[in-house]
């Protein structure tokens, strides 16, 4: 039987948490743009954080919250997010760091 390696563990646990971070601060700027339209998350932290693996949530937070859908410069960058991490988790897997 296969048993995942820290390395796996320690990236299910990140993916885990920087996705629900990234989905309440999408709910977080869409209710400061309808309530104090002038105090906002910055776009380069929701790029960062998208970057960093929080992608799949935040998509999931945009269609929610219906926050950014008009921006295609965040589709965009979010789908390279996601693509690059499974590529990189794929990768992890493939050549055994993730499972012993």
């Amino acid at each position: 039987m296969l048993e995942i390696t820290l390395l796996g563990k320690l990236l299910c646990f990140w993916y885990i948490f920087i996705n629900v971070v990234m989905f309440i601060s999408m709910g977080r700027d869409k209710s400061l743009a309808k309530h104090e339209k002038g105090r906002r998350i910055p776009e380069a932290n929701l790029f960062v954080k998208a970057l960093i693996g929080g992608g799949p949530l935040g998509v999931v937070g945009m269609r929610v919250f219906h926050h950014k859908t008009r921006k295609a410069s965040f589709y965009i960058i979010y789908w390279i997010s996601i693509i690059i991490h499974v590529v990189l988790v794929f990768w992890l897997v493939k050549n055994g760091y993730f499972f012993k």
